[in-house]
């Protein structure tokens, strides 16, 4: 535990900012699981999950909880799937 107020203070924004950063994580997880799912039941409508999917994981790493060349590679492998999945 913390003893000094300034300390006492980054304590508390830690603990703001990595619930924040827990909820973009979640999004963006939640979104590719979408698209996935949606892969795997044959829907039709599949490019306005991927396009959600492309928005989260963008918002994520622009913020920073991810970085950029992960953000790419997880897109690039939903394509991956999706652009399979069409043929």
């Amino acid at each position: 535990m913390p003893n000094k107020n300034n300390a006492k203070k980054a304590l508390r924004q830690s603990i703001k900012h990595a619930a924040a950063n827990k909820e973009v994580k979640d999004a963006f997880r939640k979104a590719m699981k979408d698209v996935t799912k949606a892969i795997k039941n044959e829907e039709a409508d599949i490019t306005a999950k991927v396009q959600l999917a492309q928005k989260k994981i963008d918002k994520a790493a622009k913020k920073g909880i991810i970085k950029p060349n992960t953000a790419a590679r997880k897109f690039s492998r939903l394509m991956k799937k999706v652009n399979a999945a069409k043929k």
